[in-house]
């Protein structure tokens, strides 16, 4: 849906910002609270935890870049809080609080804008997370909305992505590849999958998918050794080989570059039953989990192991 409209009248100009921002609650119902609480005051007033740690995770939603109008707006919201989300998942942690910032030009149409929030609302609900407040900026052409998300620790122990050991194996959730033609705003964020891979002390740290697997795998790559991933293993999506056959890019290409697939990346100690382990994961959960490799030493030979030298990720400020 286009953002904009020609009419003054059916836009956010007309309201001005005092109105729009009594829209916003009412559109966002339940998920929010009333000030000092919820959207209303200076500062929102969040309860104290001292037992757990403290998680803070930022993202935005930018049109032209993460959506454009063959998105709804109901799907760019639920693409904003859920990629905040996903990060929270990536630390084991619990989501609780978020506060929204736009930058609005006077153009964006009121339908829009109410779309957004209405869906925000529910996707906050569904989660557990309390729109606490936020801030509005007009924009000469920019539309973009920024969620700062906060959690808490999910019990003692918070994942990272340290930690990993040469020896140690690698493991993803869900598929890869091809998420523009739908999962970029169409997924599930692993929180379940997040919480129960902190309780694990075989697990040794743990990411999100964002970038692409072939780029974010670096990041949990020990010193003094590289990561050693079999094609076979790899979970490459349906919709990555129907990108691969409209694009000649290979699927596997897809799967290791394409990012946004928003799936759990993380390691195991070398010496687990693994066996156990996913008998262990399956129990719990539908999600599909899939050993990709292992830490291999550098100079340890690589017989069948991609060769990740050859693909890459999104890369945030690349020149052409």
């Amino acid at each position: 849906m286009n953002p904009f409209t020609d009419d003054p009248a059916l836009s956010v100009g007309a309201l001005g910002e005092r109105r729009l921002i009594a829209h916003l609650r009412t559109w966002l119902g339940k998920a929010t609270a009333p000030a000092p609480f919820g959207i209303g005051d200076d500062c929102a007033v969040l309860p104290a935890s001292r037992s757990r740690r403290l998680l803070v995770t930022t993202d935005p939603v930018i049109y032209g870049r993460h959506f454009d109008s063959a998105v709804t707006p109901a799907a760019a919201a639920e693409k904003l809080l859920k990629r905040n989300l996903s990060d929270i998942a990536a630390m084991g942690g619990v989501p609780r609080s978020a506060v929204v910032s736009l930058a609005l030009p006077r153009r964006v149409s009121i339908a829009w804008i109410g779309g957004f929030y209405r869906a925000l609302g529910r996707c906050a609900l569904r989660h557990g997370v309390t729109i606490a407040g936020g801030d509005i900026a007009e924009s000469p052409e920019m539309l973009g909305a920024f969620l700062t998300l906060l959690g808490e620790s999910s019990g003692p122990r918070v994942l990272t992505r340290r930690g990993a050991v040469a020896g140690d194996w690698i493991y993803a959730s869900g598929e890869l590849g091809g998420s523009i033609l739908g999962k970029h705003c169409r997924f599930t964020p692993r929180l379940a999958e997040g919480r129960w891979l902190a309780s694990r002390r075989e697990v040794r740290c743990l990411m999100d998918l964002s970038d692409g697997l072939a780029k974010d795998i670096l990041e949990l790559t020990p010193a003094g050794t590289r990561p050693s991933l079999s094609a076979a293993a790899l979970p490459i999506s349906r919709a990555a080989r129907t990108l691969a056959r409209r694009d000649g890019r290979s699927a596997l290409d897809h799967a290791l570059s394409d990012g946004e697939d928003f799936e759990l990346l993380f390691a195991v100690a070398a010496r687990t039953d693994l066996t156990a382990f996913e008998k262990a994961w399956r129990a719990r959960f539908p999600t599909k989990l899939t050993c990709l490799g292992h830490f291999a030493r550098i100079g340890e030979p690589l017989a069948d192991s991609i060769p990740l030298e050859r693909y890459h990720g999104y890369e945030h400020l690349a020149g052409a």
